[in-house]
């Protein structure tokens, strides 16, 4: 192996440290390194000091196994009992913080902020199940509990109780300590354990993994420690938890869900649920236990959804102390399953995570998946007709599609605009091939009644040759552009963006590109509500969407290549003005604008950014209108 001279002396090193006689330690060197070199050829795998593996070796070591037998233990345990991935950024620990936000939002909020990650203190306890820190007695304590619950999950859980129980040491280090040194400090927590001490751990362990939904339980359990390389719906199981680092809380399945609120009231997890869809998709079909929430206000109405939150809160304390079957401490949100509209309610999740809410969840797969259980059992007053699962045509028959009329108030002020500036907006129209644009601009920022600002450019304008990039053909009509509240690209710049949206770039190159007038670090924030570091870069004529690779820093794949002329409107919102949205589209027939694709950003530079790419789309048309 490449790596054998390191293993070697990895090796000397550990027994070394053994209060082994002389004549023993060549021998138990050997047969580690013999052990370990036999590991790595037949798992495929390379030898690294940060593994972990000679940690899980050494508390083996006292027991004076045979080799055979040693191998046999050290085999067994990894393969059950140790997660996959126990590295930086690995998957393990992107969990083991949304279990973290679940138990104590507080605590985990802060570490956030400092920007300390579960990686870069629980590394150790992971990969070493603790071997690494503590000492023989307390380890050969904590496997004895290990081996009798057969739980591989429990070390998520025991690191738990390790980081909730010195929560006021940890907090207590805001001011007087620095990132590095807070971190040094909870690495060595569990350090303080003793043997008496290790029967309680483990039922605390146990304690809060009962107050835990179990539904990553069987999301995660073969990706992280089965063989399989597929679930049992024939997904990949790589695909299964590729997000897990985007997720905005902890997913609980439907399923779970329900069968939670049927059993009788105990120890075990009960949810108290929140439907966060438009009141005419609740009217339509619900969950008889369910509190409706319309996740619209937080945007329309501010103070009407903060009243709101507050009766909620007070339902819930109200159907837990009557023992109603709706009572819960575990608040679980749903949405409608639509991925347009459940952006809202990730933003509804995200308010009550600020306020150190805990217990929050969210349902995955929304209505769309309450609604592929048994109807008639879980349903209330459901109405097919309005259903948009039963019928999804229900949204655009009755004009209870919000996107249009709620989210676009320029929308309402169209004709007014139009009269005033109707001078500016007749078409000239050139027969015989005669090409000429003529186009207005006209800037707007105002505050809506929706609580956001948008910034509007609104061009009207007769034909664009076929040789134009950035635009797209109209004959006999006026298009509408402005910088609004989504996004898309005309049908040129998709089907070129198509073809490079998944090529792979380096961002250092990219970023020094001769043709990008500027470009901002962002976060990506996609209808799921996962969100993917990123960048945007403004060139002459398009914007890119650069994808940060997590499995290769440094590297991005081409998510996005917008034509800066299919910009219709840029919006943030009031409340959260560095949520940037981007709205691509068209105008119809009628100079209505028809909105085909959206994008939303969290830009730390948000007026930079608006202001960077405002200026780069009039040089555009500008550009065209000469």
């Amino acid at each position: 192996m490449p790596e054998q001279n390191e293993l070697r002396e990895d090796c000397h090193t550990l027994v070394d440290e053994l209060a082994n006689e002389e004549d023993e330690k060549l021998s138990v060197s050997s047969d580690l390194e013999s052990i370990l070199t036999f590991y790595c050829k037949s798992r495929a795998l390379n030898y690294a000091k940060d593994n972990g593996w000679l940690n899980v070796l050494q508390p083996m070591l006292a027991m004076k196994y045979s080799k055979a037998d040693l191998y046999n233990c050290f085999y067994a345990f990894i393969t059950k009992y140790i997660p996959r991935e126990c590295h930086k950024n690995g998957k393990p620990f992107h969990l083991f913080r949304l279990l973290l936000q679940y138990h104590d939002p507080e605590l985990c909020s802060f570490l956030d902020t400092k920007k300390i990650t579960p990686d870069t203190y629980a590394q150790n306890w992971f990969s070493s199940l603790f071997a690494a820190s503590c000492d023989l007695k307390v380890i050969l304590s904590m496997w004895d509990v290990y081996l009798q619950h057969t739980d591989p999950f429990l070390v998520f859980f025991l690191a738990l109780v390790i980081i909730v129980n010195a929560k006021d040491q940890i907090l207590s280090m805001d001011k007087s300590a620095t990132k590095q040194e807070i971190i040094d400090k909870m690495t060595t927590f569990p350090s303080a354990l003793a043997a008496d001490d290790v029967e309680d751990f483990c039922a605390l362990a146990q304690y809060y993994s009962t107050r835990t939904p179990q539904s990553f339980r069987r999301d995660y359990q073969g990706p992280l420690f089965g063989t399989s390389l597929k679930d049992r719906s024939g997904r990949p199981q790589a695909d299964l938890v590729a997000n897990v680092s985007q997720m905005l809380c902890l997913p609980v399945s439907v399923s779970e869900l329900l069968q939670a609120n049927q059993e009788e009231p105990g120890d075990q997890v009960r949810y108290f649920v929140v439907d966060c869809r438009p009141a005419e998709q609740y009217n339509a079909g619900h969950l008889s236990t369910a509190f409706h929430l319309d996740a619209n206000l937080m945007l329309h109405n501010p103070q009407e959804f903060s009243t709101a939150a507050q009766a909620l809160l007070s339902a819930q304390r109200q159907a837990i102390a009557a023992g109603s079957v709706a009572g819960g401490d575990h608040l679980c949100f749903l949405g409608s399953g639509r991925e347009e509209e459940d952006q809202y309610v990730h933003m509804v999740v995200a308010h009550f995570l600020q306020r150190n809410s805990q217990f929050v969840s969210l349902a995955r797969g929304g209505y769309t998946a309450l609604h592929e259980q048994p109807r008639d059992l879980i349903l209330t007053d459901h109405v097919p007709r309005n259903c948009l699962v039963c019928n999804p045509q229900a949204a655009m028959s009755d004009g209870s599609d919000y996107n249009e009329d709620q989210f676009n108030p320029l929308a309402a002020e169209m004709d007014s605009i139009k009269d005033k500036f109707g001078k500016l907006s007749s078409v000239v129209i050139s027969k015989g091939g005669m090409v000429k644009d003529k186009m207005i601009n006209y800037i707007k920022n105002e505050q809506s009644g929706t609580d956001h600002i948008s910034l509007s450019l609104r061009i009207l304008r007769t034909h664009v040759s076929s040789e134009d990039r950035v635009g797209k053909r109209y004959r006999n009509t006026a298009s509408v552009f402005s910088i609004g509240d989504e996004d898309e690209d005309d049908p040129g710049s998709i089907a070129s963006s198509d073809d490079e949206k998944r090529d792979t770039v380096n961002i250092d190159t990219w970023l020094h590109k001769p043709d990008v007038r500027c470009a901002y670090h962002c976060q990506e924030v996609r209808e799921t509500g996962f969100v993917y570091p990123s960048h945007l870069l403004v060139t002459n004529s398009h914007l890119y969407i650069l994808r940060e690779m997590a499995s290769r820093p440094g590297m991005a794949w081409i998510q996005g290549r917008r034509a800066l002329g299919s910009i219709v409107k840029i919006t943030s919102k009031k409340k959260h003005p560095e949520l940037i949205t981007f709205k691509y589209g068209s105008a119809s027939g009628d100079s209505q604008l028809k909105i085909t694709n959206v994008d939303r950003f969290i830009i730390p530079k948000a007026a930079e950014a608006t202001k960077c790419i405002k200026e780069q789309i009039m040089r555009v048309l500008d550009a065209l209108e000469s």
